[in-house]
């Protein structure tokens, strides 16, 4: 701008006075593209012209003649969906917005980066060493602060809010009032949103103002008693239901245990969508006659594990005329009869989702009067039901041509007959676990029968061989591919499949137990896999830290899973390197040590999700590298590791704010003092496993429970497995472990286990 020096003042001062970068970008883009002969004439003309128009009306391409302006034509849905591989989802603003912001990111990434690593000097070494050991400093002080804070609290309610003023303004330097309810409505709704029912019944005692922004009719579209069923009375169930009976769109009662009384007065909800009261054993046929006379628009149903019968199954059809998505999995007192109901009236056809999983009781019949009630279905699911056979899946496909997705884990009968059934429907994702009849002919008809596949989970499937992998390399829409367990697939097999189109497209790669993959297998895979986001080569035995260096290649990498390998330190710091990863699981690598776990941390500031268990040489020293690089971290698992102590915790609690899960299960020297320390500085813990933690109180534990969702506890010695005793000492080779008993007793807890099946 300084060849503005000869125009006159007034534009001098007006472009001072109101200059922003949105002018900049105007006046470059337009003498960019232009090229006029005489630039300073140029520029005086477009400021004149941005006078003259406002500030308001500016846009970035105003200066540029609309002649040398290109035509920009709008995309089409159909454009986008080939364009950015939508299948048969529908366009939103959302996905738009997604991906006008990759595009533009990815722009400024090649571009404006380049020229920013160009035009500014680079900084100096020295002072970015300088300004890490000022952080250091400054945890170390904060940590202090935290100590001192723990051991002068005398109560809990008298003591923690002043000296968590202190602390916020030894951090900051100072603190400012803020009203919540001064925000927009929308923004106050968003926040409101994120938290639980009780957080938000909290929410509304804090002052008159908080009170009113819970009232929101918003805010109660979704109610989800399931979080409170140990705390809540029915009455208080029946005032909320009442009182916002025309805003609930969903309701969440799972596991409660409520009286059929309070049931009922879900019947009052006229615009409910949505409501699951599944593991609800108070529920009854006279419950749901209510609820289905009383709710006709509901599209989501979920009735596990219920003790209903036929006459609820009766009125489905009757009421329900726009019901989308039911689940009646191991619900075992209706019959076949009761699946016959279902085309009665108006019938259940819209339904396009339907989970049957555990109801043995239904036989060749049942799946007849399925197909010929609900003919629409497109997924469907079926687990735990060992009397599945092919017949069944036969029966139902006749009439059922719309499937698209299909789940049936625990069904061992089911063979490759199976699959040739399916071949009449345009099916895109299985998911099978467990199975030794399916073998590599039902992998032949993918490429004919199935070129939509785009997921595939054969889990456990001891029959597939490099063959299977040879089958689905045609496959051009394969992006999850889940063949864990399947140990008779090698080097030759998945280098053929990634030779194949869905090498480039595949997203999520599980090989876990795939003990004849080696390096050479994940060479390829860092050449073929540029969009792969999930890997697990966990118990790969034979890969090195050779592969390990492939594996840095893949730069689309977000989650890694190396549990059971052999790799040692150098792989860590070879994954240092990469730092885009979010979770790593490095489970039962005793080879790493601290060292290696600290190199990895110090790249990974976004990391979110750590498992170091098993890994009994790591002391707290990786907690401290964790505390101080990865404060992001939401889920962390350091189970059988017998050194961490009181200190560690202590650091976790006082940094990482953001924890969702913790396991120390097997950490045998943490007392009750954590757990003190885990409410005050992990607010958002969720679950929280403490198996064998001996000196871990019950009392302190049961208190525990009442502030995270899940918990496992245990004071009980840790087991042999562990691989050290009681004190923490390593188990050696002349131990008093007998296998046999072992393996005895095991095979008394399965065959007590088998016999209960047969019972029920």
């Amino acid at each position: 701008m300084a060849s503005l020096r000869n125009a006159s003042p007034e534009l001098r001062n007006y472009f001072k006075d109101n200059y922003i970068p949105q002018v900049c970008e105007a006046l470059l883009c337009g003498i960019l593209v232009t090229c006029p002969e005489d630039p300073l004439k140029y520029l005086e003309e477009m400021i004149k012209a941005i006078i003259e128009n406002g500030l308001q009306r500016l846009l970035w391409d105003m200066c540029i003649d609309p002649l040398m302006k290109q035509n920009i034509r709008r995309l089409s849905e159909t454009c986008l969906e080939q364009l950015f591989g939508l299948d048969d989802q529908l366009m939103t603003p959302e996905l738009m917005i997604k991906a006008c912001t990759f595009y533009t990111g990815h722009l400024i990434k090649t571009h404006f980066c380049t020229w920013k690593n160009i035009a500014i000097p680079q900084v100096n070494e020295e002072a970015i060493l300088i300004e890490k050991m000022e952080k250091i400093l400054q945890h170390e002080r904060e940590l202090k602060l935290w100590r001192n804070r723990i051991k002068s609290r005398a109560s809990m309610e008298e003591s923690t809010f002043p000296q968590l003023n202190l602390l916020e303004v030894s951090i900051v330097g100072q603190t400012t009032e803020f009203d919540i309810s001064l925000l927009p409505e929308k923004a106050i709704l968003r926040i409101f949103s994120y938290l639980s029912l009780r957080d938000v019944i909290m929410c509304g005692q804090v002052s008159r103002s908080w009170m009113t922004m819970i009232q929101m009719s918003s805010l109660w579209n979704s109610i989800d008693f399931s979080m409170v069923r140990n705390i809540i009375a029915d009455k208080y169930i029946v005032s909320t239901l009442q009182r916002w009976r025309l805003n609930v769109l969903c309701l969440n009662f799972r596991g409660c245990l409520l009286r059929p009384k309070t049931l009922k007065f879900v019947g009052h909800c006229r615009n409910l969508q949505e409501l699951n009261v599944s593991d609800c054993t108070s529920l009854t046929d006279e419950s749901m006659r209510h609820i289905s006379e009383g709710c006709p628009g509901v599209l989501y149903l979920n009735l596990s594990n219920t003790t209903i019968t036929n006459r609820t199954m009766r009125l489905l059809p009757r009421h329900f005329h726009n019901l989308q998505n039911l689940s009646l999995a191991y619900c075992r007192r209706f019959t076949d009869k009761g699946l016959q109901y279902l085309n009665l009236g108006n019938g259940c056809h819209k339904l396009i989702y339907l989970d049957i999983s555990g109801c043995i009781q239904i036989s060749v019949q049942g799946f007849k009067n399925i197909a010929n009630s609900c003919s629409g279905i497109m997924h469907l699911t079926i687990n735990d039901m060992p009397t599945l056979t092919d017949n069944c899946i036969k029966a139902l496909v006749e009439k059922c041509s719309r499937i698209t997705s299909v789940v049936f884990i625990g069904s061992p009968h089911i063979s490759d007959f199976a699959f040739k059934a399916l071949s009449t429907c345009n099916l895109r994702k299985i998911r099978f676990e467990g199975n030794k009849r399916i073998t590599d002919a039902c992998f032949k008809l993918m490429d004919k029968n199935y070129p939509n596949m785009n997921h595939i989970y054969m889990v456990d499937c001891k029959g597939l061989t490099d063959g299977s992998l040879r089958s689905l390399s045609p496959l051009r829409q394969l992006t999850v591919l889940n063949l864990a367990n399947c140990t008779r697939i090698g080097d030759i097999g998945l280098r053929q499949f990634l030779d194949g189109p869905s090498g480039i497209r595949i997203r999520e790669l599980n090989l876990s137990n795939c003990m004849q993959l080696g390096d050479a297998s994940i060479m390829k895979l860092s050449e073929r896999c540029h969009n792969l986001n999930y890997l697990s080569l966990r118990n790969c035995g034979q890969l090195t830290d050779q592969g390990v260096e492939y594996i840095v290649n893949i730069f689309s990498l977000v989650s890694l899973d190396l549990s059971g390998t052999g790799i040692s330190n150098e792989s860590l710091m070879i994954l240092s390197r990469h730092k885009k990863l979010k979770e790593l699981s490095l489970s039962e690598c005793n080879k790493i040590t601290n060292a290696g776990v600290q190199a990895f941390c110090k790249s990974s500031a976004i990391l979110e999700h750590l498992d170091v268990s098993f890994c009994s040489q790591l002391s707290d020293d990786i907690i401290r590298a964790v505390t101080i690089y990865c404060i992001y971290l939401t889920s962390l698992s350091i189970a059988g590791c017998p050194q961490i102590t009181n200190s560690a915790i202590e650091m976790l609690s006082a940094k990482c704010h953001y924890l969702h899960i913790l396991d120390i299960s097997g950490c045998i020297l943490l007392t009750d003092q954590i757990l003190e320390d885990l409410k005050l500085g992990c607010k958002q813990l969720r679950i929280l496993k403490m198996q064998y933690c001996r000196q871990i109180s019950m009392e302190a534990a049961h208190k525990m429970s009442s502030v995270v969702q899940q918990q496992e506890y245990s004071p009980n010695d840790p087991p042999p497995w562990f691989g050290y005793d009681c004190d923490g000492k390593p188990l050696g080779k002349d131990q008093d472990i007998n296998p046999l008993k072992e393996l005895s007793d095991l095979l008394m807890k399965e065959l007590a286990y088998i016999s209960d099946e047969e019972t029920v």
